[in-house]
């Protein structure tokens, strides 16, 4: 882990194409801006979490539990 300090206006370079940017700075938190192309995902971790855990629940469901859920969801119109 890289850890290095910086005031607001500054920023950190990740290779040729990636930059952070601190914007302002409280006691509480950082306020950051990133510059980054489109190919290269930026995402909060919190984000990536629920996104990677909703992907492992919908791989474990079978096609009979997919069934019921829309026979379910049919009953409830």
């Amino acid at each position: 882990m890289f850890i290095v300090r910086r005031r607001a206006g500054q920023s950190i370079r990740i290779g040729d194409n990636i930059e952070i940017h601190i914007a302002e700075l409280s006691p509480s938190k950082v306020t950051i801006g990133i510059n980054a192309p489109r190919e290269v995902s930026v995402m909060r971790s919190e984000v990536a979490l629920t996104r990677d855990l909703n992907l492992a629940a919908a791989d474990s469901l079978s096609p009979d539990s997919l069934a019921k859920l829309a026979g379910a969801l049919r009953l409830v119109r």
